[in-house]
């Protein structure tokens, strides 16, 4: 019987759908089989729950019953989280980019029945719009297309498949070299905005990979410049629109050039890897807003998006009661209201809230007008009297019709932020940030497992069926490392040497090197992708060399150098052809090529909290290094001809092919390894 049978789900945005009066059916091979039984074309639509497009192609589309009678009729129609099934929505974002179309959200694509795409596109308007067809017209001509031009779809759904097989390696790639990567170094840099910060133009999104890298190379080379470029694009970003600066976290991306107007939904990826890449330039300038915002997010991460058991909520929606933003913005009016007119007039003149607002006559809180922020020594009034305000328009603000909260939690996702976060907190000694780092770990680690192998995705202690991504373990096993170097507890360690075994059996290709996106027993995909391009986040192909490399300083156990070699032959072609989409895997070849390990050895019983050596990671940024504090020299798989112990702490910072002379306070620990950082001495 037909019927729309997403009720049964557990993801947010399939719920959003299960009342439709369209067929729905979930992926999965009771909806691939009845396609194939009936012989029907079938439309798949991919979006996720805090995607403002698919809001609106549902609303216009899939809630009218003219459009859902022509879906229902011709079409088996089944209904995708992207973030649920990243497997699924690679290979057909991957295929509408073949067909020579900008990919985007919601994804619509129309698949033959045995789920080989042969047309789609993004967004399709219920009547004409923005240049678009309607959507039922659009419907009507590709089923008419599938009944009369079989010969046409069968040809061109060959060739698509064809194509989305990985390709042999290049052979005669060049190297990943120190070469290569200081010439993909000067083109990145040659594309950064001067003035507003980010990669030029609009829209701007944060860019995670891009910018890491750039902070990466401005280390290794000592190119101040580049550091400053980094600093510029987080100082706007952290007093933009994009910033959420009543409630802390950042938005996905700022459609303007000037980061002032959000896409307003607020995804955890982001804010893991701003969280990464803000200590990172705290540690190395001190800068009191990145202080500032470091904590903000993190006080929204631990108030907002803890889910049910610990793990790390996914995003949160930018719409609320149909609109987007109206959870986010402001009137002038508003503000004078509740904050009275001398604190009003004191507070809209930092925010620029003016009588007729800065977007579509609203007001979007920001402090781009005047980018300076006061640093310690300084202190600031103005800061002070402006925390209170905040506080009161924040509580008016929780009053509001909230938007959506995706609850799901994600493995890769989970693993970017408990590794970002438990940084961060050895950073600023925060043990309540670690213990929620540890928590969300301890949730992954025990009710994402079933029958011994990581899956995607959970809600509501059930885990998903199909088996995880490599993204999944890769991120994980990085989280593991996180909080092995940060703890010292070596059950973190003994499980991501497990987990690396598990990725290395059923994701790594034994014919060309390197590991698939999804695992040897996924029974549903058509085609098992593998590149190493950078998304959103980093692409597990680069995370793995950095984990390779730092589980080959930690046990010595060579295999894992071996695999971290086979992924940059295997990836060098294309990275040659695209330096600025493997700007992660080039961040994580920087270690590999020049593998750095800090260590910290004896007791510092003796010294005070500001004296131990590891204040030093407080006041210098060396990412990408494995640090690894032992009371004992003998835990450290990595033997050291000179061990200097006295009764006090030594450290050692071991960069490349040598070690330093041992070191004993902080501030020689920090001047050795910004020494030792950059290749130019």
């Amino acid at each position: 019987m037909s019927k729309n049978r997403l009720s049964e789900e557990t993801s947010p945005y399939l719920l959003q759908h299960k009342d439709n009066p369209v067929h729905w059916w979930p992926w999965g091979t009771d909806a691939l089989e009845e396609a194939q039984i009936t012989n029907r074309p079938i439309l798949l639509s991919i979006g996720y729950a805090a995607c403002h497009w698919c809001h609106v192609m549902a609303h216009e589309s899939f809630e009218d019953q003219e459009t859902a009678d022509v879906m229902n009729k011709y079409f088996i129609n089944i209904k995708v989280d992207r973030e649920e099934r990243p497997d699924i929505d690679t290979i057909y974002m991957k295929a509408l980019h073949m067909m020579g179309q900008q990919g985007g959200w919601p994804l619509t694509m129309f698949l033959t029945p045995d789920a080989k795409p042969f047309w789609g596109g993004t967004y399709f308007p219920k009547n004409a719009r923005f240049g678009r067809t309607p959507f039922i017209s659009v419907l009507r001509q590709v089923e008419r297309a599938f009944q009369e031009e079989k010969e046409k779809i069968e040809y061109n759904t060959e060739n698509i498949i064809r194509h989305l097989q990985p390709p042999e390696p290049n052979l005669d790639a060049r190297n990943i070299n120190e070469v290569l990567i200081k010439e993909a170094f000067q083109h990145l840099q040659s594309i950064v905005d001067p003035v507003n910060g980010g990669i030029q133009g609009a829209p701007k999104f944060p860019q995670g990979s891009f910018f890491s890298f750039l902070w990466r190379s401005g280390l290794r080379f000592d190119d101040q410049k580049a550091l400053d470029d980094v600093v510029n694009a987080l100082v706007h970003i952290c007093q933009g629109g994009i910033y959420d600066h009543l409630g802390g976290g950042f938005a996905r991306y700022s459609v303007d050039a000037k980061w002032l107007v959000p896409h307003f939904e607020k995804m955890l990826y982001d804010n893991a890897q701003l969280l990464d890449l803000m200590t990172e330039a705290w540690r190395e300038t001190g800068n009191s807003l990145f202080a500032k915002r470091i904590e903000e997010t993190a006080e929204w991460l631990l108030r907002e998006m803890i889910a049910e058991g610990g793990g790390f909520a996914s995003s949160l929606d930018a719409d609320s009661e149909g609109e987007e933003g109206k959870f986010y913005v402001w009137s002038h009016e508003e503000i004078l209201k509740v904050l009275g007119p001398e604190d009003g007039k004191f507070f809209s003149e930092v925010y620029d809230a003016t009588p007729f607002g800065n977007w579509e006559g609203k007001v979007i809180l920001n402090r781009l007008n005047k980018l300076e922020y006061p640093n310690e020594a300084q202190g600031s009034s103005q800061e002070d009297r402006l925390e209170p305000l905040k506080a009161k328009l924040l509580e008016v603000r929780d009053g509001r019709i909230r938007p959506g909260w995706d609850d799901k939690v994600l493995a890769d996702w989970n693993g970017l932020m408990i590794a970002a976060l438990a940084r961060t907190a050895s950073a600023f000694d925060r043990k309540d940030w670690l213990d929620a780092a540890v928590r969300a770990y301890e949730f992954v680690a025990n009710t994402m497992i079933v029958e011994g192998r990581l899956r995607h995705a959970a809600r509501k202690g059930k885990a998903g069926t199909p088996p995880a991504t490599s993204s999944d373990y890769a991120n994980m096993i990085s989280a593991s490392l996180s909080l092995f170097q940060v703890t010292g507890k070596s059950r973190y360690l003994d499980q991501a040497e497990k987990w690396c075994e598990t990725l290395n059996r059923h994701y790594w290709d034994q014919t060309h090197d390197g590991y698939f996106f999804a695992a040897d027993d996924t029974a549903d995909v058509i085609v098992r992708t593998k590149d190493a391009f950078d998304d959103a986040v980093p692409n597990a192909n680069g995370v793995m060399i950095s984990n390779l490399t730092a589980l080959w300083l930690l046990t010595e156990k060579e295999s894992y150098q071996q695999y971290a070699d086979k992924i940059l032959r295997a990836f060098a072609g294309d990275v040659a052809r695209n330096l600025v989409s493997h700007s992660g895997l080039l961040c994580c070849a920087m270690e590999a090529l020049r593998p750095a390990h800090i260590v910290i050895v004896g007791r510092a019983s003796a010294k005070s909290k500001d004296d131990r050596l590891q204040k030093a990671f407080q006041k210098v940024s060396v990412p990408g290094a494995v640090i690894q504090t032992a009371v004992d020299p003998a835990a450290l798989a990595l033997k050291f001809p000179a061990i200097d112990l006295k009764d006090d702490q030594t450290g050692y910072v071991c960069i490349g092919p040598k070690c330093s002379a041992p070191v004993h306070d902080w501030q020689t620990l920090v001047e050795t390894i910004k020494k030792e950082r950059s290749v130019h001495k």
